[in-house]
């Protein structure tokens, strides 16, 4: 059974209890280190014998917020992703935050069981979006009807899927193709960019450049 290391980065009391007293529970999930903020996470962390593989990260925190304390915290763990849990769900915040390295982005509204699923969904290689979260990232990626796309409808397709949130294995599955056919548009996708990463065709879709 795969075991998941968990971090949090939250300052409020109420909220930091429920996630520790949730995941306590979870025989598969360890909860290593809760802090209440950037600052003391980082310090915090040089005591840590385990590397977190998912963190749960606000944004509006004491001292620095948690969208630039993202970099910082990648830069410790390059190998972890990052959930953004967060009362923010303005579409300014969710592209700050994607494009600045977070993989996810939950509204603290999220049940904690859907938590725990887009925390195994992380862990699987996959992203996940709060439905209103990932709603106003389509609504954003929708093009202007006067606009004419450089990508194929197939492509505009797979590009959709990811600014939703979804896996590459997801995306393939709804399109009824190959995980390999996916990789292969999402390649020709970062060419035809001329981008390197899907933060940057994420922001290319906020910014209505597709």
């Amino acid at each position: 059974m795969k075991h998941i290391n968990i971090a949090i980065i939250e300052d409020d009391a109420i909220v930091q209890e429920s996630l520790r007293d949730f995941f306590e529970v979870l025989p598969h999930m360890e909860c290593l280190l809760i802090s209440a903020s950037v600052e003391g996470f980082l310090k915090d962390q040089k005591r840590l014998k385990k590397t977190p593989d998912i963190v749960l990260l606000d944004i509006n925190l004491l001292g620095m917020s948690g969208i630039k304390g993202i970099p910082l915290i990648l830069n410790e763990w390059p190998n972890t992703d990052i959930i953004m849990l967060t009362t923010f769900e303005d579409a300014d915040s969710i592209f700050k935050a994607l494009c600045a390295g977070a993989c996810s982005y939950l509204s603290k509204k999220t049940p904690l069981k859907k938590i725990q699923e887009a925390i195994e969904v992380v862990y699987d290689g996959g992203s996940y979006m709060s439905p209103s979260i990932a709603r106003k990232i389509v609504n954003r990626y929708a093009p202007k009807r006067n606009k004419k796309s450089i990508l194929t409808p197939r492509q505009t397709e797979i590009v959709a899927g990811i600014v939703a949130g979804k896996s590459y294995k997801m995306i393939a599955d709804d399109l009824f193709v190959s995980l390999d056919t996916v990789r292969s548009h999402i390649k020709n996708i970062y060419k035809t960019l001329e981008i390197n990463c899907k933060a940057e065709l994420i922001k290319k879709s906020y910014d209505n450049e597709l």
